[in-house]
């Protein structure tokens, strides 16, 4: 199952989804506890912010390219049926199209969507603001616990 090419593409989501797990985690651990102390327009206004910056190439990359790697491996893990190589291969693509890409685009997105339709400075706002940042965060928790999940499996197919 394993050659120099499908090593290398293993790595490199082993990479990604470490990768996204860290930036997840960042938000996770500090960035939203950090929002939550601002007033709710401050609050509101930097993830409305956040939200359009991190529409950019190298996010994407990293995190559609990871996906985009993990389909490719997807492939290789059914050519490989029952080894237990391809059952980790298997674990790794399921936690991290399911755990990151299918909880952001179903959970947080409609969240950040809903966000960015509201007025920072309204009374609707602040109510929204507190019940967005548990949500979006819980959310992300299990992003971050899939993606690196996801990349544990993906590093024990070289163990294997």
């Amino acid at each position: 199952m394993t050659g120099p090419y499908v090593n290398i593409l293993i790595m490199l989501a082993a990479l990604g989804s470490a990768l996204v797990a860290g930036i997840f985690y960042a938000f996770s651990t500090f960035v939203m506890t950090a929002l939550g102390r601002l007033a709710p327009e401050q609050g509101i206004s930097a993830m409305q912010a956040i939200n359009v910056t991190v529409l950019n190439p190298w996010f994407f990359g990293a995190f559609f390219g990871t996906a985009l790697g993990a389909v490719a491996l997807a492939i290789i893990a059914c050519l490989n049926e029952g080894r237990s190589a391809a059952l980790y291969l298997a674990a790794g693509v399921v936690l991290y199209l399911a755990g990151s890409i299918l909880v952001t685009m179903v959970f947080n997105v409609p969240l950040n969507n809903k966000l960015a339709a509201i007025d920072p400075a309204s009374a609707e706002g602040a109510a929204l603001w507190i019940d967005y940042r548990s949500r979006w965060t819980f959310w992300n928790h299990v992003r971050t616990g899939a993606s690196l999940a996801a990349a544990a499996g993906f590093l024990l197919v070289l163990r294997v």
